[in-house]
């Protein structure tokens, strides 16, 4: 299957801090793969020389064999990778709708063509209902959703998603998986996630990559990294063996 996504021996380090060392792995195309670790694993800082906010101190990102190594994140969304991040932070001033179509703007020079587009990224998400609420007002599962909207705004060919699952009710983190497994399935839209939420990342993963200390130790079938010892033993803990 044809990599979307190739990172080649990523490292990064934060004065003398270890933070990324020889990262690589693959993102099929119309596949997820989940990116899961302790905190601190270097995780964000993978997406970040994803994305372009840190160059890389050796290493290489590439997105249909095109180098993005040391492109700016603008450069990086154009290019066709969006992403969301772990703390949400909407333009809370502006409407929900607002915010969406600051993203389809990245793609749109007409407002009203990228309204249009917003208002259909809003129907998927099933925040259409609340489209001209200020985000500010939005509970905390809504505005997981209105991030991912913003992110799925500027049309990405692979979308990194940063913990959305993060202080979920079972419930929700139901609904949201809904969501994302739909945007792949009948889409066919490329994911990379870093989940703590492991029902999450059995359920929608295709791939897991486990990140320890900055360092991949494990690739492969979910059900094949959560009975890797190293796993166990750096991340899940003893119980996952029962």
């Amino acid at each position: 299957m044809t990599a979307l996504l190739q990172v080649e021996n990523l490292s990064k380090r934060f004065r003398g801090l270890k933070a990324v060392s020889n990262v690589s792995f693959t993102v099929p195309e119309g596949r997820i793969l989940a990116l899961i670790g302790p905190n601190g694993a270097g995780k964000t800082t993978t997406f970040n020389l994803i994305a372009g906010v840190f160059a890389p101190d050796q290493g290489t990102v590439a997105l249909k064999g095109r180098s993005l190594t040391g492109l700016k994140p603008n450069q990086v969304c154009a290019a066709g990778i969006g992403r969301t991040f772990q703390i949400v932070k909407p333009f809370g001033h502006l409407t929900v709708e607002e915010n969406v179509l600051v993203g389809a703007l990245a793609r749109e020079a007409s407002v009203e063509t990228a309204r249009r587009e917003a208002r259909a990224v809003l129907k998927r998400l099933e925040l259409d209902d609340q489209a001209g609420r200020p985000a500010r007002s939005l509970t905390l599962p809504d505005r997981k959703r209105l991030e991912v909207a913003r992110a799925l705004a500027t049309r990405p060919t692979l979308l990194l998603l940063d913990e959305v699952l993060a202080g979920l009710r079972p419930t929700e983190v139901d609904r949201m998986v809904d969501v994302l497994r739909d945007l792949n399935r009948r889409e066919g839209l490329t994911i990379l996630m870093i989940e703590h939420v492991m029902r999450a990342v059995m359920a929608l993963s295709d791939r897991v990559v486990v990140l320890d200390h900055g360092e991949k130790i494990a690739d492969g079938a979910p059900a094949e990294v959560v009975a890797d010892p190293r796993v166990i033993e750096s991340y899940l803990g003893a119980e996952a063996l029962g």
